[in-house]
């Protein structure tokens, strides 16, 4: 009885160990994968790409089944989208939602790892106010269709917001959600609240500082040596923009009736060109933020605010993306040339044209990783037999 005790034991510790459920960004530093461009690589050759620079988490813009069929097996985290232009549909009724991850989520499981649906981009406070009303009952419809499918305990239902949602963020303590936008803001918090979900927020200090560069010191939004910024509320000292404006964020959280929520940062990065007007967007610059953000998130340590919750950000963006409407900056916050080549230098390497090469680090990527997801599930068939024949014998 006790030796049959002991390998239950050993078992429930496999099970933890193996089947546990993923949250849909695991770990601390992710990807925005957008693709607004007609010369980046196709599919395929981003996933060598990503699984060469061990990247793990991304966030794509839609649901492309091409992506999603070219990710299969490759271990890497999606967050797909379900974009702005259908949540008046998806908002009428569940079967809508269902339909639609049916078609666009479903059938890739569980090959491709799709580990979250963002409903929508930016809709409080940026977009035409008709889409605020759908955004809650759309994302709880695709919530019901996923439970229906048994899905929900994978697959998190989340929505970005930008800092639009804010009415002022300075200093962070101060921070409060617009009175306009807080009606509705508050009843998807709550529904979020409930099913587990982080807030989500893009956070974009060369924004900021593009917006005001004489007054606010490049090198604070650099992570660069500053004096930085002192609140006096708080007594808190931020050396940096990035946990200032994240702990803006929870500053609004906690006075809106959600003091424990997470906030994970779904875009930040900084345009490697740009227009006359626009201050900062140079090679240098880009370099020396997506540089410190990658170290920062290594450490995988907290903000002033909140020390003990680490930092997790997805970065804007892969590639250059050159049929990006807007300003020049739109179109070059790439880390990654549309050749495939790297931007400019943080660690990554860029796709190689070599064949050999390619190879090399196709079999590096995949092949290395995918015997070592075969070893452990084989550890953990040949422990469940073990423990069958204990039990049985």
């Amino acid at each position: 009885m006790a030796l049959s005790s002991f390998f239950l034991w050993l078992l429930l510790v496999f099970s933890a160990l193996f089947l546990n459920e993923v949250r849909a960004f695991t770990g601390t530093y992710g990807v925005n994968y957008g693709r607004i461009a007609d010369n980046i690589p196709p599919p395929q050759s981003v996933v060598t790409l990503l699984k060469a620079a061990k990247i793990k988490n991304i966030r794509i813009y839609d649901a492309n089944h091409d992506v999603l069929t070219a990710f299969k097996g490759s271990g890497i985290e999606i967050i797909v989208g379900l974009g702005n232009e259908f949540l008046k549909d998806i908002s009428v009724a569940e079967d809508r939602a269902m339909n639609w991850i049916k078609e666009n989520v479903q059938p890739y499981l569980p090959g491709t790892r799709i580990r979250g649906i963002a409903v929508g981009n930016e809709i409080l406070g940026s977009t035409a106010p008709e889409l605020w009303e759908v955004l809650l009952p759309a994302a709880k419809n695709v919530y019901s269709a996923l439970q229906r499918l048994d899905l929900a305990k994978t697959i998190e239902v989340s929505s970005p917001h930008s800092e639009a949602v804010f009415a002022n963020s300075f200093p962070p303590s101060s921070c409060v959600f617009r009175d306009d936008v807080a009606p509705f803001m508050k009843p998807l918090l709550q529904f979020f609240w409930q099913i587990g979900t982080p807030f989500y927020i893009n956070a974009y200090p060369f924004l900021a500082y593009k917006s005001d560069p004489e007054h606010i010191d490049i090198d604070y939004a650099l992570f660069k040596k500053s004096p930085g910024v002192y609140d006096a509320k708080t007594d808190l000292h931020y050396d940096n923009m990035f946990d200032a404006m994240i702990d803006a964020a929870y500053a609004a959280l906690e006075k809106a009736g959600f003091p424990k929520m997470e906030v994970i940062v779904s875009e930040t990065g900084w345009a490697s060109r740009g227009d006359e007007d626009e201050a900062g967007a140079n090679v240098k610059n880009a370099r020396t933020y997506n540089y410190n953000l990658k170290k920062k998130l290594a450490k995988k340590k907290g903000t002033p605010y909140r020390p003990k919750i680490k930092v997790r950000a997805y970065v804007f963006a892969l590639f250059n993306e050159n049929l990006k409407p807007g300003p020049t900056s739109e179109r070059n916050f790439g880390l990654f040339k549309a050749d495939g080549s790297i931007a400019y230098d943080i660690g990554f390497t860029g796709l190689v044209p070599s064949s050999a090469t390619s190879s090399l680090l196709s079999f590096k990527g995949i092949g290395i990783q995918g015997w070592v997801r075969s070893s452990y599930s084989w550890a953990f068939t040949s422990c469940a037999a073990v423990l069958f024949l204990i039990l049985t014998s």
